[in-house]
């Protein structure tokens, strides 16, 4: 549950204000963990185990294989469009700019979603702290707070966000200290024990463990964005496909690790309860580490998700900016900003209306399911534009130019087909609403031919 803010883009020709290209691998890689966090798999743990029969840790690494090789597909796209780093500019210039609008109209669901998750989890997790005071009560403070942060414009800096990841990278250490400690002293796994997170006959079901990948990809949503710092990075052309492809490995194995830990502390032979399973992790810690480990996993949980909350929030407020500026939607509403903070006031008292409605309306697990549903849309679209552009129109020669966009795809397509039937009824129906809004705002404004959701 996080996300990266779209960057600005700079036009080339502006030599007074290019960037400095001062940034390594090793820059990018981290750059990419912070974005994705170091507990990425803990807030998603118990609707995966749920989904999956227990089975978190395959479905976190299925997941990763189908991130690489799209990671990949971002990386080559990166090379031919260095300033955008966008799953809309790459469909919309490779393919066709309608496609473009599909894959810019479910990122926009995304962004819209993911505060609303973000809200759902930190309220839950709230009341198994506080939990005399009703969800309700939570869900509205939460939303109060995003939304008057980002109508003051408060984000956090760079500084900052490396200074939670750090923090988080603590928590985590100490949790799996914790964890292999109760493990080896109580649980005492032998032989086949070891093995059963990966697979278990007991409980295993191959539709259930694909449903289970579809949620388990949020663990790695944000990793595009690192396709963003293409013009701040030595040798851009190889470094960004690199550094994609390492930060999704190295979350991947990091969260594999956390979640094979938890489900040694924890079989789950059985379901976890409803009460408790979209802060499953967190009972994990309680039970290996008491009180103390329960509280600060809680504790660093609900500022993670607040922080990803708030950035999705503004994230959206400035994608539907942008694409009320180009006519795209109405331009009275969503293009304005307010004279006194040079915010879009409008579009961020909106998401936090939505957001507000959504989080009583969805589930932890159905948002989740639906943000992946437009992820899924993004990362197909990149692996075509991929495949189109080195296998047909590029002259550059690239290895296995058509193997990595093909094997992409087919690995996202057939995830994205096992998402549950109502996220995919759910996410088609937003699709096609904003497929009218397209053709009706094409319609009023003949003569404007931009219909860009390119953020400016």
């Amino acid at each position: 549950m996080k996300t990266a803010v779209p960057s600005t883009e700079v036009h080339p020709g502006t030599e007074a204000v290019s960037l400095r290209r001062s940034l390594k691998l090793w820059h990018l890689i981290l750059y990419g963990i912070i974005i994705i966090q170091p507990t990425a798999p803990m807030s998603i743990y118990g609707v995966v185990s749920n989904a999956a029969r227990g089975h978190v840790v395959t479905t976190i690494l299925v997941a990763m294989v189908a991130m690489l090789f799209t990671a990949v597909s971002y990386g080559r796209m990166a090379r031919v469009y260095p300033s955008a780093g966008s799953a809309y500019t790459y469909v919309a210039k490779e393919l066709h700019p309608l496609g473009g609008y599909v894959v810019g109209w479910s990122m926009l669901m995304d962004y819209m979603l993911n505060p609303i998750i973000c809200v759902v989890w930190c309220s839950v997790a709230a009341q198994d702290i506080f939990p005399a005071i009703p969800y309700a009560a939570w869900v509205l403070a939460f939303v109060i707070v995003f939304t008057a942060l980002n109508l003051r414009g408060v984000q956090s800096s760079a500084r900052v966000n490396a200074f939670l990841a750090l923090g988080m990278s603590i928590v985590v250490v100490i949790f799996l200290a914790y964890a292999f400690h109760y493990i080896a002293t109580v649980m005492r796994p032998i032989g086949g024990a070891w093995l059963t997170p990966f697979y278990d006959p007991t409980t295993f079901s191959a539709r259930r463990l694909f449903q289970g990948t579809s949620i388990a990809v949020l663990t790695y949503i944000g990793f595009d964005g690192i396709s963003t710092m293409s013009e701040e990075v030595e040798n851009p052309q190889r470094n960004i496909m690199l550094g994609t492809v390492f930060t999704c490995l190295a979350i991947g194995l990091l969260s594999a690790v956390e979640v094979y830990a938890a489900q040694l502390a924890w079989p789950t032979r059985t379901p976890f309860p409803a009460a408790m399973e979209d802060t499953a992790f967190v009972h994990v810690a309680l039970r290996v580490g008491g009180r103390f480990l329960f509280l600060l996993l809680n504790g660093t949980l609900l500022v993670a998700n607040m922080g990803s909350g708030i950035a999705a929030q503004f994230g959206a407020a400035r994608l539907l900016y942008g694409m009320g500026r180009e006519n795209a939607l109405p331009q009275k509403f969503f293009g304005v900003l307010s004279p006194k903070t040079a915010i879009p006031r409008n579009n961020v008292l909106l998401l936090g209306l939505v957001t507000l409605t959504g989080s009583f309306l969805l589930s932890f697990e159905r948002g989740a399911e639906l943000l992946n549903f437009g992820a899924f849309i993004a990362f197909m679209g990149v692996n075509i534009a991929a495949l189109v552009h080195y296998k047909f129109r590029s002259g550059e020669k690239v290895k296995l130019a058509a193997t990595v966009p093909v094997l992409g795809f087919l690995v996202c397509g057939f995830i994205w087909l096992n998402l549950s039937h109502a996220a995919q009824l759910l996410g088609i129906a937003w699709i096609a609403f904003g497929l009218l809004v397209y053709f009706l705002m094409r319609r009023t404004k003949p003569h404007n031919s931009t219909n860009s959701l390119s953020p400016s």
